[in-house]
Protein backbone atom coordinates (compact mmCIF):
# COMPACT_ATOMS: atom_id res chain seq x y z
CA UNK A 1 0.00 0.00 0.00
CA UNK A 2 1.55 3.28 -1.16
CA UNK A 3 0.30 5.76 1.40
CA UNK A 4 2.86 8.26 0.07
CA UNK A 5 0.46 9.08 -2.77
CA UNK A 6 -1.72 10.77 -0.13
CA UNK A 7 0.88 13.36 0.88
CA UNK A 8 -0.70 16.81 0.50
CA UNK A 9 1.50 19.60 -0.85
CA UNK A 10 -1.11 22.39 -1.07
CA UNK A 11 -1.12 23.21 2.67
CA UNK A 12 1.28 25.95 3.78
CA UNK A 13 4.45 25.48 5.82
CA UNK A 14 5.18 28.68 7.69
CA UNK A 15 8.62 30.19 8.18
CA UNK A 16 9.75 31.04 11.68
CA UNK A 17 10.08 34.69 10.65
CA UNK A 18 6.46 34.85 9.37
CA UNK A 19 3.82 36.90 11.15
CA UNK A 20 1.40 35.06 13.42
CA UNK A 21 -1.39 36.93 11.66
CA UNK A 22 -1.10 34.51 8.72
CA UNK A 23 -1.14 31.50 11.06
CA UNK A 24 -4.26 32.71 12.83
CA UNK A 25 -5.96 33.23 9.47
CA UNK A 26 -4.97 29.70 8.41
CA UNK A 27 -6.53 28.11 11.49
CA UNK A 28 -9.70 30.18 11.24
CA UNK A 29 -10.20 29.14 7.61
CA UNK A 30 -9.56 25.40 8.11
CA UNK A 31 -10.43 22.58 10.49
CA UNK A 32 -6.81 21.48 10.94
CA UNK A 33 -5.36 21.08 14.42
CA UNK A 34 -1.71 21.92 13.67
CA UNK A 35 0.55 23.43 11.03
CA UNK A 36 4.30 23.06 10.45
CA UNK A 37 6.97 25.71 10.91
CA UNK A 38 10.38 25.66 9.25
CA UNK A 39 13.66 27.50 9.72
CA UNK A 40 16.16 27.82 6.87
CA UNK A 41 14.28 25.15 4.96
CA UNK A 42 14.31 22.61 7.79
CA UNK A 43 11.45 21.48 10.01
CA UNK A 44 11.36 23.34 13.33
CA UNK A 45 8.08 22.20 14.90
CA UNK A 46 4.32 22.59 14.73
CA UNK A 47 1.95 25.23 16.01
CA UNK A 48 -1.29 24.05 17.57
CA UNK A 49 -4.71 25.57 17.02
CA UNK A 50 -5.20 25.26 20.79
CA UNK A 51 -2.58 27.97 21.24
CA UNK A 52 -4.52 30.53 19.18
CA UNK A 53 -5.89 32.46 22.14
CA UNK A 54 -2.35 32.88 23.50
CA UNK A 55 -0.90 34.21 20.26
CA UNK A 56 -0.33 37.91 19.66
CA UNK A 57 -1.03 38.41 15.99
CA UNK A 58 1.30 41.38 15.65
CA UNK A 59 4.31 39.23 16.61
CA UNK A 60 6.33 36.72 14.61
CA UNK A 61 6.39 32.96 15.06
CA UNK A 62 9.98 33.35 16.27
CA UNK A 63 8.68 34.59 19.61
CA UNK A 64 6.94 31.26 20.19
CA UNK A 65 9.60 28.88 18.89
CA UNK A 66 10.06 27.23 22.28
CA UNK A 67 6.34 26.54 22.51
CA UNK A 68 6.24 24.52 19.28
CA UNK A 69 5.28 20.87 19.43
CA UNK A 70 7.71 18.43 17.84
CA UNK A 71 6.02 15.61 16.01
CA UNK A 72 6.11 14.43 12.41
CA UNK A 73 6.37 11.31 10.27
CA UNK A 74 8.85 10.21 7.65
CA UNK A 75 8.21 9.72 3.95
CA UNK A 76 8.96 5.99 4.20
CA UNK A 77 6.59 5.42 7.15
CA UNK A 78 3.82 2.88 6.62
CA UNK A 79 0.16 3.71 7.17
CA UNK A 80 0.08 2.12 10.63
CA UNK A 81 2.95 4.36 11.76
CA UNK A 82 1.09 7.34 10.36
CA UNK A 83 -2.11 6.41 12.21
CA UNK A 84 -0.08 6.07 15.40
CA UNK A 85 1.34 9.55 14.84
CA UNK A 86 -2.15 11.00 14.63
CA UNK A 87 -3.33 9.14 17.73
CA UNK A 88 -0.32 9.92 19.93
CA UNK A 89 -0.47 13.63 19.19
CA UNK A 90 -4.24 14.12 18.96
CA UNK A 91 -3.77 15.76 15.59
CA UNK A 92 -5.59 15.67 12.27
CA UNK A 93 -2.66 17.02 10.23
CA UNK A 94 0.78 15.39 10.30
CA UNK A 95 3.93 16.86 8.69
CA UNK A 96 5.95 14.52 6.45
CA UNK A 97 9.72 15.00 6.46
CA UNK A 98 12.32 14.11 3.86
CA UNK A 99 15.91 12.97 4.35
CA UNK A 100 17.19 16.49 4.99
CA UNK A 101 14.47 17.39 7.52
CA UNK A 102 12.58 19.36 4.89
CA UNK A 103 8.77 19.34 5.03
CA UNK A 104 7.52 17.46 1.97
CA UNK A 105 3.86 17.98 2.81
CA UNK A 106 1.25 16.62 5.18
CA UNK A 107 -0.99 13.65 5.82
CA UNK A 108 -4.63 14.50 6.50
CA UNK A 109 -6.29 12.17 9.03
CA UNK A 110 -9.40 11.90 6.88
CA UNK A 111 -7.38 10.54 3.94
CA UNK A 112 -5.49 8.04 6.10
CA UNK A 113 -8.70 6.74 7.69
CA UNK A 114 -10.08 6.16 4.20
CA UNK A 115 -6.91 4.23 3.29
CA UNK A 116 -7.46 2.08 6.38
CA UNK A 117 -11.10 1.42 5.44
CA UNK A 118 -10.02 0.34 1.94
CA UNK A 119 -7.69 -2.39 3.27
CA UNK A 120 -8.67 -6.07 2.91
CA UNK A 121 -9.36 -6.12 6.65
CA UNK A 122 -12.50 -4.13 5.88
CA UNK A 123 -13.28 -5.07 2.29
CA UNK A 124 -12.80 -8.86 2.40
CA UNK A 125 -15.77 -10.89 3.67
CA UNK A 126 -15.13 -12.65 6.96
CA UNK A 127 -15.72 -12.87 10.68
CA UNK A 128 -14.45 -10.62 13.46
CA UNK A 129 -12.98 -12.05 16.66
CA UNK A 130 -11.58 -10.02 19.57
CA UNK A 131 -9.32 -11.99 21.94
CA UNK A 132 -7.22 -11.10 24.98
CA UNK A 133 -4.21 -12.60 26.73
CA UNK A 134 -1.28 -11.53 28.92
CA UNK A 135 1.26 -9.35 27.13
CA UNK A 136 4.00 -11.89 27.88
CA UNK A 137 1.97 -14.89 26.77
CA UNK A 138 0.55 -14.02 23.36
CA UNK A 139 2.18 -14.04 19.93
CA UNK A 140 0.82 -13.23 16.49
CA UNK A 141 2.44 -16.37 15.12
CA UNK A 142 0.41 -18.42 17.60
CA UNK A 143 -2.77 -16.52 16.71
CA UNK A 144 -2.23 -17.20 13.00
CA UNK A 145 -1.37 -20.86 13.71
CA UNK A 146 -4.62 -21.34 15.66
CA UNK A 147 -6.66 -19.86 12.83
CA UNK A 148 -4.91 -21.80 10.06
CA UNK A 149 -4.95 -25.09 11.98
CA UNK A 150 -8.74 -24.91 11.73
CA UNK A 151 -8.56 -24.63 7.93
CA UNK A 152 -9.45 -20.94 8.05
CA UNK A 153 -7.97 -17.94 6.24
CA UNK A 154 -6.28 -15.33 8.43
CA UNK A 155 -7.15 -12.00 6.79
CA UNK A 156 -5.52 -9.68 9.30
CA UNK A 157 -5.23 -8.52 12.88
CA UNK A 158 -3.94 -5.74 15.07
CA UNK A 159 -3.65 -4.79 18.74
CA UNK A 160 -6.62 -2.68 19.76
CA UNK A 161 -5.89 -2.28 23.47
CA UNK A 162 -3.06 -2.88 25.92
CA UNK A 163 -3.76 -2.34 29.60
CA UNK A 164 -2.70 -3.86 32.93
CA UNK A 165 -0.40 -6.40 31.24
CA UNK A 166 -3.24 -7.67 29.03
CA UNK A 167 -3.27 -7.23 25.28
CA UNK A 168 -6.45 -7.19 23.22
CA UNK A 169 -6.23 -8.30 19.59
CA UNK A 170 -8.86 -7.88 16.89
CA UNK A 171 -8.59 -10.38 14.05
CA UNK A 172 -10.57 -11.07 10.93
CA UNK A 173 -10.89 -14.57 9.53
CA UNK A 174 -12.68 -16.32 6.70
CA UNK A 175 -14.10 -19.67 7.75
CA UNK A 176 -17.12 -21.91 8.00
CA UNK A 177 -15.85 -23.26 11.33
CA UNK A 178 -16.05 -20.09 13.41
CA UNK A 179 -17.17 -21.80 16.62
CA UNK A 180 -14.30 -24.32 16.34
CA UNK A 181 -11.78 -21.49 16.15
CA UNK A 182 -13.32 -19.80 19.18
CA UNK A 183 -13.05 -23.02 21.17
CA UNK A 184 -9.43 -23.49 20.08
CA UNK A 185 -8.50 -20.03 21.29
CA UNK A 186 -10.11 -20.84 24.64
CA UNK A 187 -8.02 -24.02 24.88
CA UNK A 188 -4.92 -21.88 24.36
CA UNK A 189 -6.08 -19.68 27.28
CA UNK A 190 -7.22 -16.71 25.22
CA UNK A 191 -10.22 -14.82 26.58
CA UNK A 192 -12.92 -14.19 24.00
CA UNK A 193 -13.96 -10.53 24.22
CA UNK A 194 -16.08 -10.48 21.11
CA UNK A 195 -16.97 -13.08 18.52
CA UNK A 196 -19.18 -12.35 15.57
CA UNK A 197 -19.96 -14.48 12.56
CA UNK A 198 -22.23 -12.04 10.72
CA UNK A 199 -19.93 -9.02 10.38
CA UNK A 200 -22.01 -6.78 12.67
CA UNK A 201 -18.82 -5.67 14.40
CA UNK A 202 -17.33 -4.69 11.05
CA UNK A 203 -20.45 -2.72 10.20
CA UNK A 204 -20.13 -0.88 13.52
CA UNK A 205 -16.52 -0.01 12.68
CA UNK A 206 -17.56 1.32 9.29
CA UNK A 207 -20.33 3.40 10.87
CA UNK A 208 -17.84 4.90 13.32
CA UNK A 209 -15.43 5.62 10.48
CA UNK A 210 -18.21 7.28 8.48
CA UNK A 211 -19.06 9.38 11.52
CA UNK A 212 -15.39 10.35 11.86
CA UNK A 213 -15.34 11.40 8.19
CA UNK A 214 -18.41 13.58 8.69
CA UNK A 215 -16.99 15.10 11.88
CA UNK A 216 -13.68 15.94 10.25
CA UNK A 217 -15.40 17.55 7.28
CA UNK A 218 -17.66 19.82 9.32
Amino acid sequence: MQIQTHILTNIPVFKVEDSLKAVVKFFKNTTFSHVAVKEKGRFLGVLSEDDLENLKVDEKIEGYRYSLDNFFTRKDANWLDVLEGFARNEANLLPVLGENEEVLGYYDLTDVVRVFIDTPFFTEPGNILVIAKGTKDYSFSEVAQIVESNNAKYIGGFITEMMNDVVQITIKISTQNFSDIVQTFRRYNYNIIFGNSDDKFLEDLKERSDYLDKYLNV
